[in-house]
């Protein structure tokens, strides 16, 4: 499924559910589709995310095509201690699935085998746990490409030479990190000319994200390129430079979404930036914890599934989903867009 057709559909929404059989002490026959009374919990990094925000959106699309509840619960932080709470009443609820975007590939996983031991199926999107933790991993796109994707954007918007720092969220995100590991290897051998000079954390807070990009530039006269992989990140880099002596001078570029960047881009800001479409990985990973909570699939290298509106899906190694591939926006698109 190619990532550029899913967005034409004009879909948008955040991921962040989990499946719950109520009174069945987890994901039976009935976990998945219709013939049960069966809810979807979803466990985002954190509320009030407006990534998060989209991929519930589809989550909730997907929930009501098979028949299903889909309720999204998360802490405030982005922390992955302030998600184990929410773990822990979902086993103790018996749910029959949980889907969950990872603060921490393993400071999680405990929780996450209390709910898979008493019969919850654990699904992981956006941010994976370490493969034994869970059942399933929906991944928006492959890490290699994203990482591809972001360096592409950053070396053309600053002519291939240069300082850059990267902006991204917790220390710990799985994600992030991973992107980041990645980039340091690509500029290492595919960009020569391209230093990066430091990576600092604004923890997916918008007030955090803003302040390290105003000491980002302070620290770093010569800065020519911020790269953040991350939605909060982006809009908040694009929002300080908007408004300073560095716009036009420093590119702003990552991952973000259309309705927070749509202003920067169209006030010259921010020249493009990538992503993928939120609202469909959080239909996609329902779609799949509902298959796992039905037993259609197991999780197994493999296993095929139908995903609605998005056609068939098969379980790769070490049990991941795969959605598609990044997308560039800019001023030539970004109109045709509301996410």
């Amino acid at each position: 499924m190619k990532f550029t057709s899913v967005l034409a559909a004009g879909t948008a929404a955040v991921l962040a559910l989990g499946l719950t059989a109520c009174g069945s002490g987890g994901g039976g026959d009935d976990g998945g589709g219709g013939d049960g009374d069966v809810t979807i919990t979803v466990l985002p990094k954190n509320l009030g995310n407006p990534y998060f925000e989209a991929s519930t959106t589809g989550a909730e699309e997907a929930g009501e095509e098979l028949g299903v509840t889909v309720e999204e619960v998360g802490p405030d932080t982005a922390s992955p201690d302030a998600q184990v709470p929410f773990i822990n009443t979902a086993a103790q609820q018996g749910v029959g699935a949980l889907v969950v975007s990872a603060n921490d590939p393993t400071a999680i996983g405990d929780a996450l085998e209390e709910a898979r031991s008493a019969g919850t199926k654990v699904v992981t999107f956006d941010s994976d746990t370490e493969p034994q933790f869970r059942d399933l991993f929906v991944n928006q796109a492959s890490a290699e490409g994203i990482a591809d994707k972001q360096l592409e954007l950053v070396a053309d918007q600053i002519g291939g030479e240069g300082e850059i720092a990267i902006l991204s969220a917790s220390a710990n995100a799985t994600n992030q990190n991973t992107w980041i590991a990645l980039m340091e290897e690509k500029l290492a051998s595919d960009y020569p000319d391209i230093e990066l000079v430091e990576t600092v954390y604004g923890d997916d807070d918008d007030q955090m994200s803003f302040d390290k990009t105003a000491a980002l530039l302070q620290s770093h006269p010569d800065l020519k390129g911020i790269v953040s992989p991350t939605t909060v990140g982006i809009a908040a880099a694009a929002r300080y430079v908007s408004t300073s002596e560095y716009k036009g001078k420093v590119a702003v570029t990552g991952l973000g979404t259309p309705n927070q960047m749509r202003e920067y881009v169209e006030d010259g800001t921010v020249e493009a930036f990538a992503l993928w479409n939120p609202t469909d990985l959080g239909y996609l990973a329902t779609q799949a914890a509902a298959a796992l909570a039905a037993g259609d699939i197991t999780g197994e290298e493999g296993d095929t599934f139908e995903a609605g509106r998005l056609g068939e899906f098969t379980v790769g190694a070490d049990g991941e989903v795969l959605l598609g591939e990044p997308y560039v926006f800019d001023e030539s698109n970004i109109a045709d867009f509301d996410f």
